[in-house]
């Protein structure tokens, strides 16, 4: 009857862990902060290149690039 109860045990154990991965976390966005516009940059080194930080005609010219012709597939297809 012990070894009964002890596979149960584990069979219960391993039927919690197997269900925890299953919940989400709330994702709210606290890392998101709307203080920078956002031609000022990130920072990082990667960027087009072109494109300088924190300069907003460079940075709306590069946007309209991309637009055009690097995420519009209207033009890529043709």
């Amino acid at each position: 009857m012990k070894r009964h109860h002890c596979l149960s045990l584990m069979c219960a154990a391993a039927a919690v862990a197997a269900l925890a991965g299953c919940g989400e976390k709330v994702q709210t966005g606290h890392a998101i902060t709307g203080d920078a516009p956002p031609y000022a940059g990130t920072g990082s080194n990667f960027t087009a290149p072109g494109w300088k930080a924190g300069d907003r005609t460079s940075w709306e010219q590069e946007t309209k690039a991309r637009m055009l012709y690097g995420q519009n597939e209207y033009t890529r297809i043709r």
